[in-house]
């Protein structure tokens, strides 16, 4: 497949126009021009990009690329070394953030939700970023707690009481803590994202509604697996996800 066909599937599917984004969306480090095989991870980190290329990759797609907003711009220590390996062995990078998260098929929001068994009911706030979903009954917060534990292989941070019936979800992979009050006004029993912050405990206590944070790489590793198994039912290409390790 052309490198040229597959950005602009890419981005007919996620739409990146439709965010105010921290990076810039679609392509960002070109490569050969002929692709035949995909690795997606969660991050472009050098761990990916060598792996990526042991396994003969001509492109990697990830949800967490490179340039965001704010960073220093010169191309110096691990961004040249980064980039310099992508040029040096002609290997393309995509990368899509917050389109990844809230794409209604291939999500990181959905494609969690699905994991975790959640029925989905809906969606709120910012540019619908929020997935609101619901358990089949109320249960107490620790049952879901095991479950995300369980499915996610990875222990959660929960604020809240852990005997309390709860039903209604919303939820928003990563570091999206900061749309717990959309959360709280959507008028669900608990929030589940990737990250917490200092003042997220606050809002949840005061709110009344519990929080738990599930890791941010380990919400985030559905979507772009699902994405990637998508383009191989689109076209003849192959994938392959590599996970690397990351206890955040």
């Amino acid at each position: 497949m052309k490198i040229d066909a597959l950005n602009n599937y890419l981005n007919t599917l996620l739409q990146p126009e439709r965010f105010s984004d921290y990076c810039p969306n679609g392509l960002q480090v070109e490569g050969k021009q002929e692709i035949n095989k995909i690795v997606t991870g969660v991050t472009a980190s050098m761990a990916l990009l060598q792996a990526a290329h042991r396994a003969n990759a001509d492109a990697v797609l990830v949800h967490h690329g490179y340039f965001w907003r704010g960073e220093a711009l010169p191309i110096t220590g691990i961004k040249k070394r980064r980039i310099q390996f992508l040029l040096q062995h002609d290997i393309n990078l995509f990368a899509y953030h917050l389109p990844l998260d809230a794409h209604a098929e291939l999500g990181n929001n959905v494609m969690l939700a699905k994991r975790l068994g959640l029925q989905i009911t809906g969606r709120a706030g910012e540019k619908e970023m929020l997935l609101l979903a619901e358990l089949k009954s109320p249960q107490p917060l620790q049952n879901l707690v095991n479950l995300i534990e369980t499915k996610l292989n990875r222990k959660p941070q929960v604020i809240g009481d852990l005997i309390k019936p709860i039903q209604k979800i919303a939820l928003c992979t990563g570091a999206a803590q900061g749309y717990i009050e959309q959360a709280a006004a959507a008028g669900v029993d608990a929030y589940i994202s990737g990250e917490i912050s200092e003042q997220t405990v606050h809002v949840a206590r005061e709110s009344g509604m519990s929080y738990i944070s599930a890791g941010h790489h380990a919400t985030e590793r559905y979507g772009i697996q699902a994405l990637g198994e998508h383009l191989v039912q689109k076209f003849d290409l192959q994938h392959e996800f590599i996970d690397i390790d990351n206890p955040v």
